[in-house]
């Protein structure tokens, strides 16, 4: 397996280019966070990327994900060669949101032009067919909404020496029936995303699972407890075969971004 320099535990959030998401950059460098995955959805777009990059010194900023759809393979290879030039090695072009009839196909063509590094690059995969092109053409894969079980089938997908990075949600939360509520919130959303849906069937959860979201749905998706409870969970991916997780802090709230709740991690997952 290969680390490729994030270390076991980073972050996922949604960042933009105010003053509060720089801040909140700062804080999980300062915290020692070695790389911050960035959702694709709250991302408004590839200056972002080299605002925050800017506002920070060290710490490793991975796309995730740009929808190729959206980001043209040109301006992501334009953007990654001017970070290469100012901030060697600390941006990592995360793909994904192939949409249609032919992903894979999609795909394909999009990192036949790509000028990025086939180091420097990691697919969104779920299925395995995407596990594949992952292993192929880019770094490896970063997975989301998934159990140990499916690191430990991905990594055989994968081989041994690509990086699985997995996308994890956490909650910060002793009481089981907030924390689970908490989770479940988030989790819904997903059940009506084609790509989930399948992925949820291939990981065993029937429809009415994913229709429930019954709490064994809920525990195998988000860590939740205290921070030792939490290390515990997510570190089942990496015994079972992933290289780092990324975790996904949620709160319930939409807006701030949870730096207490990092500050709280850190000592635990960092220590």
């Amino acid at each position: 397996m290969t680390d490729h320099q994030f270390g076991p535990f980073g972050i996922t959030t949604g960042l933009d280019s105010s003053a509060e998401s720089i801040a909140a950059a700062q804080a999980a460098e300062q915290l020692g966070y070695p790389a911050i995955w960035l959702s694709g959805g709250p991302l408004p777009g590839l200056q972002t990327i080299t605002d925050l990059v800017g506002a920070t010194t060290a710490i490793k900023f991975v796309s995730g994900i740009l929808g190729v759809s959206k980001y043209s393979a040109a301006d992501v290879s334009t953007t990654y060669a001017a970070l290469e030039a100012t901030a060697p090695g600390r941006f990592t072009a995360g793909l994904g949101g192939a949409h249609g009839p032919k992903p894979i196909a999609t795909l394909t063509a999009y990192l036949d032009e790509l000028d990025v590094p086939v180091e420097r690059r990691v697919l969104a995969a779920l299925g395995p067919k995407m596990l594949a092109l992952a292993g192929e053409r880019t770094a490896g894969a970063y997975p989301f909404l998934i159990g140990p079980a499916y690191s430990a089938e991905a990594r055989k997908v994968l081989g041994p020496d690509k990086l699985l990075a997995v996308s994890h949600l956490v909650v910060l939360e002793t009481d089981p029936d907030r924390a689970r509520a908490i989770a479940r919130d988030t989790i819904s959303f997903f059940t009506r995303i084609p790509g989930y849906i399948a992925s949820f069937k291939r990981q065993g959860f029937d429809e009415n699972d994913q229709a429930e979201l019954p709490d064994h749905m809920v525990d195998a998706l988000a860590a939740w407890g205290s921070p030792a409870d939490i290390k515990a969970k997510v570190s089942e991916h990496l015994d079972a075969g992933a290289d780092h997780v990324a975790v996904n802090v949620i709160t319930g709230e939409t807006g701030p971004q949870p730096i207490e709740q990092w500050r709280t991690l850190a000592p635990t997952l960092l220590g």
